[in-house]
């Protein structure tokens, strides 16, 4: 039952059959305004989406030349860099002996594989040496390689 009949028959029921012609005009208007309205919507997102699209067009020109997406050989070089960094840090505490050399290794292999974290990877090889100079004078002071914590 559409809405048309409805008001026909709650017309009728009332006695109402002189609202029949403006019923229809209403009717027609609001499909009339729901289609304009339908179309401004439409017109709208439209303008909506190419704004967007200008946007993003206009922010790429503005900005700076695009990096090229990383390669996997890229991202394992910075992965290189932050871990030589990680373990050379960590090994200034705990495990100097296997921690420095292992910073020193992966920072060298970061910067051969020209890492986009260079810093970090000097960091790394910094670290790593310096466990190697802890360990150093750990043994010469103690004559072993042994951390003694609390005296």
């Amino acid at each position: 039952m559409t809405l048309t009949d409805t008001v026909r028959r709650a017309e009728h029921a009332v006695g109402l059959a002189g609202l029949r012609g403006r019923t229809a005009r209403t009717e027609s208007a609001a499909r009339t305004e729901g289609a304009v309205r339908t179309e401004s919507a439409a017109r709208t997102e439209s303008a909506a989406r190419t704004e967007g699209t200008a946007r993003t067009e206009s922010t790429s020109d503005a900005s700076a030349p695009e990096k090229a997406p990383r390669s996997a050989a890229g991202r394992e070089a910075d992965g290189l860099a932050v871990a030589s960094f990680v373990l050379g840090l960590v090994g200034l505490l705990v495990m100097n002996i296997l921690l420095g050399p292992t910073a020193i290794v992966m920072a060298l292999l970061a910067l051969a594989r020209s890492t986009g974290r260079r810093g970090r990877a000097l960091l790394g090889l910094a670290l790593g040496v310096a466990d190697l100079v802890v360990l150093a004078v750990l043994v010469s002071a103690n004559g072993a390689v042994v951390w003694n914590v609390g005296g």
